[in-house]
């Protein structure tokens, strides 16, 4: 007692914050995806089970979660799966994320926060509509490069990982095709609930479809003008400013720069710094409303050496942790003792 009554207060304060942060329990669900047909680069189907193979499991364990391991979802191959318009492998897209959409259903129904591993990021699709389905009203937080809010009739491409906003936008729906395999989903999340952060390669259709529905957005050219302190500040004060829902954060490894992930699809230049990217995912952690986090398109085949693939992997890996209570200061051992002053 008398030692404890020799700290500052500060001091004794920060020690029984340590002390609460080590005792917070996450459960956590994982969910794998090995699916690459949303876009045309083979390889993204394997960076689950590298994402698995580095440790995250008993990383996340270690720091005081618990972790049940779903196994990967079985996706169907489905033949003669031709191009509609532009828009390619729709068929195998829809089925897909049809079948992830159950699985998160059930990770969130077992009281989890749902972690998808990818894949590509068409995979959101069936993340945030599984998602919606158990929570109804969702905040997406949208980390990447890209907008992925292109639509099947906007598509420069016709690759389903560049539109996966577009399916899941109330706002959108009339825009939509009819689809093959994608009849069961149903738009599940508003405009004016969506924030993207990373932005530096949007097409022009996807700026007038941001402008048009007005989405809160951060470009790399706002991250650098503001910080990421203070994107994330408004961030959150766009997501609270009538109810708080519950985040599902969706995360492009490709947000971050090439000089960290190297190894995916789509690297543009001049993108988010590990100490950024990581900055994220504790703000959003500390705000006590995350849901399910995606983490997708960390392709091992695009890596053009060993450190690449290691690095972009890790990456990927200390972005979850971030997302369930790892803090980079100081110990946060249960019997960690304070010295004396």
């Amino acid at each position: 007692m008398m030692k404890m009554k020799s700290l500052s207060g500060s001091r004794a304060a920060l020690h029984i914050f340590r002390r609460h942060l080590h005792h917070q329990r996450y459960s956590v669900g994982i969910i794998g995806a090995p699916f690459s047909k949303g876009q045309q680069k083979d390889g993204v189907q394997e960076g689950a089970d590298l994402i698995r193979a580095a440790g995250l499991v008993q990383k996340l364990k270690g720091q005081g979660c618990v972790v049940k391991d779903y196994g990967n979802v079985t996706f169907e191959n489905l033949p003669n799966d031709e191009s509609i318009g532009r828009l390619k492998t729709p068929r195998a897209v829809g089925r897909a994320n049809e079948l992830l959409s159950g699985a998160v259903q059930k990770i969130k129904s077992d009281g989890n926060t749902c972690v998808m591993l990818g894949g590509d990021h068409s995979l959101a699709i069936g993340s945030i509509s599984g998602h919606a389905a158990y929570r109804h009203e969702l905040s997406v937080l949208w980390v990447d490069a890209h907008a992925d809010i292109n639509t099947p009739l906007t598509t420069p491409t016709g690759n389903i990982h560049g539109q996966p906003m577009s399916y899941l936008i109330h706002e959108l729906h009339s825009k939509m095709p009819k689809l093959p395999n994608f009849s069961w989903l149903k738009p599940c999340i508003a405009a004016q609930d969506v924030v993207y952060i990373g932005l530096r390669d949007v097409d022009p259709e996807e700026h007038y479809i941001l402008k048009y529905l007005g989405i809160k957005t951060f470009s790399m050219t706002e991250v650098d003008r503001l910080g990421i302190a203070k994107v994330m500040e408004q961030t959150c004060d766009h997501m609270f400013s009538k109810v708080k829902k519950p985040i599902h954060l969706s995360f492009d490894i490709d947000a971050l720069d090439p000089s960290v992930s190297p190894a995916t699809g789509t690297p543009v230049a001049g993108g988010l710094t590990y100490r950024e990217g990581i900055y994220i995912t504790e703000h959003i952690c500390q705000t006590g409303l995350l849901s399910a986090v995606d983490m997708v398109e960390v392709n091992p085949k695009l890596g053009r050496t060993a450190d690449e693939i290691k690095s972009t992997v890790n990456a990927a890996v200390d972005l979850l942790l971030g997302c369930f209570g790892r803090i980079r200061e100081g110990s946060h051992d249960p019997d960690y003792k304070m010295p004396n002053p």
